[in-house]
């Protein structure tokens, strides 16, 4: 750092940023929601519908993100501003979604740290795993100090710049994490019994369990799990050099992230199936249905040990740079030193997990209301945030993406930066048709969806 707090910007390395940005995009969605929702979306079909919405929706959207970051080379918001002044409220916005998401998100980091950390002593979870996950995740200060730890240590990392200390952090960590998952999906698919039907139901898909709710569930999950729609793209893409490809980092960026879903699926499903489980357990399943099923096979607690601390380096790589989306707005946009930044953001970010935690326990009496095409409904903190940011500002900052493109910057100008003067290409037919009518029809179903107008 310089003596007044700022960074080195540019990237040491394309293999950091790839790594920085794949980093940011596996995290909790990949490895804890995709499975289960693989599963209850009928396993194969789910998966191609997946990847094709990888490929259609969430490709494009890293490219014209990451082009409109590297365009201005600053934070979310002043990187619209450069552009067009009026514009700068979609970074705002961003950075609204980002601290929301953060304020669950470390939460359930920490739920992760504390039971890899419970692996490693002891893999012990008593003989009812739904009452040891009740009484940790609703007492008011253990699960609160799992999350502080978490957040004290990204913040601490941030101090020293993104592209300094974390960018070699991470470096060492997602190759690491695949290597646990790989890992752990050869041990679900050679070690347990009955794994190969588990297989089969993931790998095989069956088109007539496709339903307009398997699309809309892949379509959500894929802008969630991929991290399009609140800054993340326009944050990392503000310290990627000229000379760097666009085009072919963001297909190494998307495959990184489909891939690690992929393998994630690879560990749960087999391994689920070959413990006699049902995956409606949903969100819960890696903490009650997967330390379950480790302790009943050979070799359980070792791979419980790689498992969850894969899900770990995959929590603190997405936190790096969903916290630097706001700090780096702070430091560049608000004027603030480094620091004094990092500070803040971080305690906006751990009084909002005190909040959240305590929803759990002491404050779950709280309901906040949802209104949709059936009437009002009332919401615990955690599952209001959660549908919030992932199913109405995700979208809407797609959306607002999408129209700042085609009809603010254009075309032309945008066409430049992506591929550096033709350098790289050209922008097609096909990319304005995904850019104008694709991507956004994706998400008005995704916003109608969780609105009750359409099932």
């Amino acid at each position: 750092m310089s003596e007044n707090g700022t960074q080195s910007r540019e990237w040491n390395s394309r293999f950091g940023y790839i790594m920085v940005a794949a980093g940011a995009a596996i995290g909790l969605g990949n490895i804890w929601k995709f499975p289960y929702l693989a599963y209850q979306g009928g396993g194969g079909v789910f998966l191609v519908v997946y990847i094709l919405i990888v490929a259609v929706m969430a490709h494009p959207m890293v490219e014209m993100e990451t082009a409109i970051g590297r365009h201005s080379a600053s934070d979310t918001v002043t990187c619209f501003e450069r552009i067009n002044k009026k514009w700068g409220f979609v970074g705002w916005l961003a950075n609204i979604c980002t601290l929301l998401i953060n304020m669950y998100y470390v939460v359930v980091g920490g739920w992760v740290l504390k039971y890899a950390f419970q692996y490693i002593i002891s893999g012990d979870f008593g003989s009812d795993k739904q009452a040891y996950f009740t009484d940790f995740t609703t007492s008011t200060v253990e699960p609160i100090i799992w999350a502080m730890i978490l957040l004290v240590f990204v913040s601490i990392l941030l101090l020293f710049g993104i592209t300094n200390l974390v960018e070699k952090v991470t470096k060492i960590i997602m190759p690491v994490l695949f290597l646990f998952l790989i890992i752990c999906g050869i041990w679900a698919i050679f070690v347990t019994d009955n794994a190969i039907e588990g297989l089969k139901y993931y790998l095989l898909p069956d088109f007539s369990k496709f339903s307009f709710t398997v699309f809309s569930q892949a379509a959500t999950q894929v802008l969630f799990s991929v991290g399009i729609g609140w800054g993340i793209y326009e944050t990392l893409g503000a310290n990627i050099p000229k000379k760097n490809n666009l085009k072919s980092d963001a297909i190494l960026v998307s495959i990184c992230d489909t891939g690690a879903a992929i393998l994630a699926g690879f560990v749960i499903i087999p391994s689920a199936f070959a413990g006699g489980v049902d995956m409606q357990s949903g969100p819960s399943l890696i903490f009650l249905v997967m330390t379950g099923i480790f302790s009943k096979l050979p070799g359980g607690r070792l791979i419980g040990i790689c498992f969850f601390l894969a899900i770990v380096f995959a929590v603190i790589s997405s936190l790096f740079t969903f916290f630097e989306i706001s700090i780096r707005t702070f430091e560049d946009n608000l004027k603030m030193g480094r620091i004094k930044a990092t500070l803040i953001i971080s305690l906006i970010i751990g009084a909002g997990n005190i909040i959240v935690s305590l929803g759990f326990g002491v404050l779950s009496g709280i309901k906040l209301p949802w209104l949709d095409a059936t009437g009002i409904s009332h919401l615990g903190l955690y599952d209001w945030l959660d549908t919030f940011t992932g199913y109405i500002l995700l979208p809407l900052g797609c959306l607002l993406v999408c129209l700042f493109v085609s009809r603010v910057w254009g075309f032309e100008e945008y066409e430049k930066e992506l591929t550096n003067n033709g350098k790289f290409g050209r922008i097609t037919l096909y990319d304005k048709i995904l850019t104008y009518i694709v991507v956004p029809v994706f998400m008005v179903i995704i916003i109608l969806n969780v609105f009750g107008f359409i099932r």
